[in-house]
């Protein structure tokens, strides 16, 4: 049988360690949020890759480190969703004013047969200059999409140019360590979108 003395000296060294642990939980920092979209618990690395970059050169995971970056997913044929997603993206660049060369716009093309780099600059680049294109071809898209978690399907036409691309709609969100951080989904609102990349910017 335990004594009284000691029993006591156990649940006293017991409160000690819950009101430790208690203590460690409510002063961490409260993980960060975006009224955008979702962030990851924990942000998921991004494997090494090679795709063309509207200049024509290779563009590699290394282009990813340093900055923000958000890669939308589409391609230069698309007849609403894309130019409108790129135009919120303008007005989202507006409005962060200095900040906005914390934070790249990658367009990622999923239609490689028909977006040459010399389209893919032309396409950006009405909407900004600051903004870049990458493409790849299928295994690349493929091996690529598998990591940044997004999706694109062929869809025949009437005739074998007039194709149309589905694809995700959610931007995705890499921060400068090169790995996905979250997802900014639809519909996507500038002036929110600028907000929320501040705070992270300013969390960091």
């Amino acid at each position: 049988m335990i004594k009284r003395p000691l029993t006591l000296s156990l649940l006293a060294g017991l409160s000690i360690l819950v009101g430790m642990a208690a203590a460690v939980v409510l002063l961490r920092p409260a993980p960060a949020q975006i009224q955008s979209g979702t962030l990851l618990d924990k942000p998921r690395p991004i494997v090494d890759f090679t795709m063309t970059g509207d200049d024509g050169k290779p563009f590699t995971r290394a282009r990813l480190l340093g900055r923000w970056h958000l890669i939308y997913v589409g391609y230069t044929y698309c007849p609403d969703v894309c130019p409108t997603t790129l135009a919120t993206l303008k007005e989202m660049h507006r409005l962060l004013g200095a900040d906005a060369a914390k934070v790249q716009v990658v367009f990622l093309s999923v239609d490689p047969e028909r977006d040459t780099p010399q389209r893919l600059a032309q396409y950006v680049h009405y909407f900004s200059p600051d903004f870049q294109a990458i493409t790849g071809d299928k295994a690349q898209l493929d091996a690529l999409g598998t990591n940044l978690n997004f999706v694109y399907m062929k869809v025949p036409g009437a005739t074998p140019q007039s194709y149309s691309m589905d694809h995700s709609a959610a931007l995705i969100l890499v921060n400068p360590q090169a790995e996905v951080a979250g997802f900014v989904t639809p519909p996507i609102v500038a002036e929110a979108l600028a907000a929320d990349l501040r705070n992270l910017m300013a969390a960091r």
